[in-house]
C-alpha cells in the first residue's frame, strides 16, 4: 500500500513540476516578446519660458533609458519617439521665471492621452511619466 501511495505522490509531483515549468516557460516567452516590442508616444510641452526639456528618446536600456535634452525649446513643443519594451515614456520640462513659470506636459499613445501634468511657480519642473503600454 505504501508503494501505491508513493507512486501516486510521485506522479502528482512530476505532473505539477511539468505544469509549473510550462507556465514558467510561457511567462518567460511573454517577457521576451514585451522586451522586443516597440511602441511610439508623442510628447507635448506647453507653457511659458521653458528653459529645457528632458525626455526618454528610445536609447539606452529599458531600466536605464538614455535621457535626451532640448535647451530653450520653442513652445508648443512636440516630439514623437519610438520606445522599446518595458521602457517608460517620460518628459520633464523645466522653467525658472521670476514672474512665475508655467509648464504643462502630455504623453499620447495611439491618439489617447496616457499622462498629463501641469505646474506653476517661480521654479517649475512639471514631469510626465507613463508605464509602457506593452507591459499589459
Amino acid at each position: 500500500m505504501h508503494r501505491t501511495i508513493r507512486a501516486a505522490v510521485c506522479s502528482v509531483a512530476v505532473a505539477g513540476l511539468a505544469l509549473g515549468l510550462s507556465s514558467c516557460s510561457e511567462a518567460v516567452d511573454q517577457v521576451d516578446k514585451a522586451v522586443d516590442e516597440t511602441y511610439e508616444v508623442t510628447y507635448e510641452v506647453t507653457g511659458k519660458n521653458v528653459d529645457s526639456i528632458e525626455f526618454h528618446g528610445g536609447g539606452g536600456k529599458a531600466t536605464a533609458p538614455k535621457i535626451e535634452s532640448v535647451s530653450k525649446p520653442e513652445l508648443p513643443w512636440t516630439k514623437t519617439v519610438k520606445l522599446r519594451g518595458i521602457m517608460p515614456s517620460a518628459v520633464m520640462p523645466v522653467a525658472a521665471d521670476p514672474e512665475g513659470a508655467q509648464v504643462a506636459c502630455k504623453i499620447t499613445y495611439k491618439g489617447k492621452v496616457i499622462e498629463e501634468q501641469s505646474s506653476k511657480g517661480l521654479v517649475t519642473a512639471g514631469g510626465c511619466t507613463a508605464e509602457s503600454p506593452v507591459t499589459g
